[in-house]
């Protein structure tokens, strides 16, 4: 059994994402949370780190613990925003914070049991974080393909103003700004929320998938921002990003990311943000 995890800001010394792995006897739970790029003004909680910064690491710490406890996943989760939302109101008294500025974050779960017979997967998916499974067969599977309503009517309008010839990143961001904010709220007052919040109104809609996973098979684990060596920028195919980080692990794969957001930063003009945060994690099952 191998993991190799792997963690990018897109600004230096800031990075929204978290991702790690944890080991209780026969369980192996890979984490992956993608925290979603604010759209306030200020920071209210963190002003150094930043809301979004406190709110993944904090709750992902809460995670870490019940997971140690042995809670079951929709059971962890739901305690570990609890403990979450608990401090934020510490931190946010005598502050009225607009729900707009409150963070939220996309997480995927993967829950590994082993035994000698078999490994069985258990995904816990909120947002939009992919994952793919390389079988030994040499097929890769997309084990969630679930996509964003919400991407489709950002590229609308983004696409009305590059017909404007709107070009620049900062200015694009700031005319889409009132968007962004109405779905940011839309998300932390959503009954049966499908993101990662402070104060669900009711259980997460999280998906939850059951996969068994072949003896010799590997599962990568990736935010969206790491997907777009795929989705957005067409470097590779599923397959052949796949191959790169089994044959020479996940810093190429990232590596190759940023270079080429650096050589093209006009490649990103069809997206509202020039580059993200990027995380990956890998993990290769052992011998039969």
């Amino acid at each position: 059994m191998h993991i190799d995890a792997v963690s990018s800001g897109a600004k230096a010394n800031h990075n929204e994402d978290w991702v790690c792995s944890f080991h209780t006897p026969g369980t192996i739970d890979l984490v992956i949370i993608d925290g979603g790029t604010s759209v306030a003004d200020v920071d209210y909680i963190d002003r150094l780190n930043g809301d979004v910064v406190w709110f993944v690491t904090r709750f992902a710490a809460s995670l870490g613990a019940c997971i140690e406890s042995g809670l079951g996943q929709h059971a962890a989760v739901h305690a570990a925003i609890g403990a979450t939302y608990d401090e934020f109101r510490e931190r946010a008294a005598g502050q009225e914070i607009p729900q707009h500025a409150w963070p939220i974050a996309a997480m995927t779960w993967l829950r590994l049991t082993t035994d000698p017979a078999a490994t069985r997967l258990s995904m816990y998916c909120l947002g939009d974080c992919k994952v793919l499974m390389h079988t030994p067969g040499g097929e890769v599977r997309d084990l969630d393909p679930w996509v964003n309503p919400q991407e489709a009517v950002l590229s609308v309008e983004v696409a009305k103003l590059q017909a404007e010839g709107l070009q620049d990143s900062a200015a694009r961001h700031a005319r889409l700004l009132p968007i962004l904010r109405a779905r940011r709220e839309f998300q932390n007052a959503a009954n049966d929320p499908e993101a990662l919040c402070l104060r669900p109104n009711g259980q997460f809609r999280a998906r939850t998938i059951e996969v068994d996973v072949p003896n010799g098979a590997s599962v990568l684990a990736m935010t969206d921002g790491f997907y777009r060596l795929v989705d957005t920028y067409g470097l590779h195919t599923p397959e052949s990003l796949f191959a790169l980080c089994e044959q020479r692990g996940l810093q190429p794969a990232l590596d190759e990311l940023r270079q080429y957001e650096a050589a093209a930063p006009a490649s990103a003009s069809s997206s509202v943000k020039r580059a993200d945060d990027a995380s990956a994690i890998l993990w290769r099952a052992g011998p039969a």
